[in-house]
């Protein structure tokens, strides 16, 4: 969510920026709720402070035993609490009008992020690892198949499409990913893992800004709670409502879960395969820092997820994502592509976001420095550290050889019982 004063000091630029993100300009409509939302703040507060001074009226007219006048008075105080009451609550009207308006606005891009309004206006930033030459790559669907280890018929037989069954060293091969990876994020890059909850409440969802605007892309259940889209929900929501010591920051935590998505917007595309599921795994890092370290963390967090796919000797690239492309919380975004030989192109792996303030201020966490008495909103990132069920997918195509075989990365092997390749049976 935005901070409303950041609209009344420069209007013309939070439209500019609104455009670029392809949404309507909006600073005439806030700013007229929000000058409803103060007067309706003034009118409260002279109205309690006319009842404050009418009471102490009423107090000097008995002393003086003005019985009259003290039962006037007393009327009168009466009255303006009658008028009181309808004023709070033109008030409670007016911020809750306010406060729906800016929660369905994206976040303000950084002024480095390019212009554009879809992933053609990305930048790439740089490539890693050169592609191998495979002759006639497969796709991992095809791989996964022919191994006898990866079955979306059964998966559709269970749960309908955009559902996969993986099975014997396939099934291993998403959990040594999986522990992998949280072994090189704690024991390399200090972050704490988390077992959070998979089913989380409104709130939650709403801080980190997949909702109200994005509901239809999440999974409800009959009991009210929501199926986690990512970690990022339930790790953010962390020190939501919380007043943080500053010294204690930055915080960082990682978890390997489940994550499930409707994947309303994307009929048609990615239909077979791995690559676009109802449900998939996925290695979630996230940050809390202080303003002034925000960008300097999303760097540290990209080259954290880089990481893994230089460890695991995958190529890929870095892209720097426009401002018609990004997230609706992010304010800045590192997307990494991992090469796809099956596809011939490369693929989004992973998502790196610096949100700013923008999820703090729904989430309300502050932090306040050791012996002071002010408080200030916390920055936030997330990131993907990875996406498991895309690496896997990577490996199956970046790793195939003749003989029908995958090959297994000399850092997995130990997390898989010493294997150096999956091949049917096995």
């Amino acid at each position: 969510m935005l901070d409303i004063s950041i609209i009344r000091d420069n209007p013309e630029k939070f439209d500019k920026a609104l455009l670029s993100r392809g949404a309507e300009a909006m600073s005439q409509q806030l700013l007229t709720l929000d000058e409803a939302r103060r007067e309706a703040v003034s009118q409260a507060q002279e109205l309690q402070t006319k009842r404050n001074e009418t009471s102490k009226q009423i107090g000097q007219a008995k002393a003086a035993k003005a019985d009259d006048l003290a039962k006037k008075l007393m009327d009168d105080v009466a009255t303006i609490k009658e008028q009181l009451q309808r004023a709070e609550e033109s008030e409670r009207e007016a911020t809750q009008a306010l406060e729906n308006a800016l929660a369905a606005i994206p976040n303000i891009p950084l002024e480095d992020v390019p212009i554009g309004t879809d992933e053609d206006a990305n930048v790439e930033i740089r490539k890693v690892g050169t592609p191998p030459q495979i002759e006639n790559p497969k796709q991992h669907f095809d791989i996964g198949e022919e191994l006898g280890q990866m079955d979306f018929e059964v998966a559709a037989k269970i749960s309908g499409a955009r559902f996969v069954v993986l099975q014997g060293q396939l099934a291993r091969l998403e959990r040594a990913l999986a522990n992998f990876m949280l072994d090189t994020h704690t024991e390399e890059f200090g972050y704490t893992e988390v077992v959070p909850p998979a089913l989380v409440r409104d709130d939650a969802v709403f801080g980190t800004g997949q909702l109200p605007k994005f509901k239809e892309d999440l999974f409800r259940t009959e009991e009210g709670f929501w199926l986690i889209p990512t970690a990022e929900v339930p790790l953010s929501n962390l020190v939501r409502e919380q007043i943080l010591d500053a010294e204690d920051l930055p915080l960082r935590y990682t978890a390997y879960t489940p994550c499930f998505r409707s994947e309303a917007g994307s009929a048609g595309r990615d239909t077979r395969g791995m690559i676009r599921q109802h449900q998939f795994s996925k290695v979630e890092l996230v940050s809390i820092v202080m303003p002034e370290d925000g960008e300097d963390e999303l760097e540290r967090m990209t080259n954290c997820a880089e990481t893994i796919l230089q460890k695991l000797d995958l190529p890929y690239r870095v892209m720097l994502l426009c401002t018609g492309d990004m997230g609706f919380s992010a304010s800045k975004t590192y997307d990494l592509e991992v090469w796809l030989p099956g596809q011939d192109s490369y693929r989004e792996i992973s998502s790196c976001s610096l949100c700013g303030d923008f999820q703090s201020r729904r989430m309300k966490t502050r932090y306040r420095h050791k012996g002071d008495k002010q408080t200030h909103f916390v920055n936030t990132l997330n990131g993907s550290g990875l996406a498991v069920g895309r690496a896997m997918v990577a490996l199956l195509e970046n790793y195939q050889d003749t003989q029908g075989r995958v090959f297994i990365p000399e850092p997995l092997q130990p997390y898989m019982g010493g294997k150096t390749y999956i091949e049917i049976y096995s």
